[in-house]
């Protein structure tokens, strides 16, 4: 036994076969590789345990000294959604046609996307995320975070997942800059906004970019001593 100077407890969780594995691996892939980017979303109501589910999937990931900076603030407000779409179209109409980023025009040019917005008012919610630059102590002090970034995205990504792995879509929703989202949902100044999350059904008439996936081998390189292929 080692010694602690802070509670630690037995972590052995169970050791699959090298087939199942991989099965696992690739039955996750084969649904994930489905997942799609959407614009175009259904009224229909989303629970709210839904997004209860999927906050607390995204709260299992690691972040710097496990001190999870990260706020998920979810609406269903109409009003509230109005008033984030009226702001977020607002800074996207600088971005589109005042803003001169011509490289960064040419890299969206595929998606055909604009200022137009609908969506978070058509959406059954926004969640919107923000990154806490510090935590509060339980004495009442406040203490820097660590990681803040990495961490919260982190969460993000497996929020994403969760989402997908129930049925739903979202959309990474960063219009620039985001401070509106503060003042919309009352945030404190020891938070950033990082994100804003449409959640929904697709519509049924919805359309995405005919957009491919960069292969294995343009993203995974092994380096150093040579490693086995797997067996045919």
């Amino acid at each position: 036994m080692r010694d602690h100077q802070h509670p630690f407890l037995p972590y052995t969780p169970s050791r699959p076969s090298e087939a199942e594995l991989l099965r696992r691996g690739h039955e996750l892939f084969g649904m994930l590789d489905q997942r799609r980017s959407v614009r175009w979303f259904s009224s229909d109501p989303v629970p709210r345990e839904a997004i209860e589910i999927a906050v607390r999937i995204a709260s299992t990931a690691p972040s710097g000294a496990h001190q999870q900076p990260w706020t998920f603030v979810a609406t269903n407000d109409a009003d509230v959604k109005r008033r984030v779409r009226e702001a977020a179209e607002e800074e996207e109409r600088r971005f589109y046609h005042h803003r001169q980023v011509p490289q960064w025009h040419a890299a969206l040019a595929r998606l055909e996307t604009d200022e137009h917005k609908e969506f978070l008012e058509t959406v059954p919610w926004l969640v919107a995320v923000f990154a806490q630059k510090s935590s509060v102590l339980p004495g009442g002090g406040r203490q820097k975070n660590y990681y803040v970034s990495e961490s919260v995205g982190i969460a993000c990504g497996l929020f994403i997942t969760a989402l997908h792995t129930m049925g739903l879509a979202t959309l990474t929703h960063t219009p620039n800059p985001m401070a509106f989202l503060s003042e919309v949902f009352g945030r404190p100044a020891t938070e950033r906004p990082y994100i804003l999350f449409p959640v929904g059904y697709p519509a049924l008439d919805c359309e995405v970019p005919d957009l491919r996936r960069k292969a294995l081998d343009e993203v995974l390189v092994f380096h150093g001593q040579e490693v086995a292929s797997a067996p045919k």
